[in-house]
C-alpha cells in the first residue's frame, strides 16, 4: 500500500512515516518506480511506534521496543525494565510540574488582580520576591 494509506491506518502524519523510514525504524521495500510499498506488518509497526511515542518513549527507546517486539525469543523482563524506567521519568516530570505549579500559584495568590500597576507575578518573573 502507499504511504498515505499506511499513515492513515497507523494514525500518523505522512511526514512522520517518512521520517521513521529515514531513520530506519520502518523500512518498507520500494517498488520499481521508487515509491515505498507498505505491508500490513509495516502498518502494525507504525501503529506500535505511534502508541509508544504517545506514552512518551524516545525514538531510541522505540527502536529498542520495536526490536524486542520483533524478537520472539525476547525476555519480558527487558520490556518491563524499559517501561519501569519510563514510569520513573514520568514520576520525575510530575514532581517538576507540581513544583512549577506551586511556584506559579504562589505568585498568583500574591497578586491582587486589580487596576494597580504593581504585579507580584511580573515581579516574581523578574526575579523579585513577591510580598503578601
Amino acid at each position: 500500500m502507499n504511504i498515505q494509506n499506511a499513515a492513515r491506518r497507523a494514525g500518523l502524519p505522512v511526514k512522520t512515516v517518512r521520517y521513521y523510514d529515514e531513520i530506519g525504524l520502518v523500512t518498507p521495500p520500494r517498488r520499481a518506480n521508487g515509491y515505498r510499498d507498505y505491508s500490513g506488518t509495516d502498518v502494525r509497526k507504525l501503529g506500535f511506534l505511534a502508541r509508544a511515542r504517545s506514552l512518551g518513549f524516545s525514538l531510541d527507546e522505540c527502536r529498542q521496543l520495536l526490536s524486542l517486539y520483533e524478537d520472539e525469543s525476547r525476555a519480558s523482563r527487558d520490556v518491563k525494565a524499559l517501561a519501569e524506567e519510563r514510569i520513573g521519568e514520568i514520576d520525575r516530570k510530575i514532581r517538576e510540574l507540581k513544583a512549577l505549579r506551586a511556584s506559579l500559584a504562589h505568585l498568583v495568590e500574591a497578586c491582587h488582580g486589580d487596576e494597580r500597576p504593581d504585579c507580584p507575578i511580573l515581579d516574581g518573573l523578574a526575579g523579585e520576591t513577591p510580598d503578601h
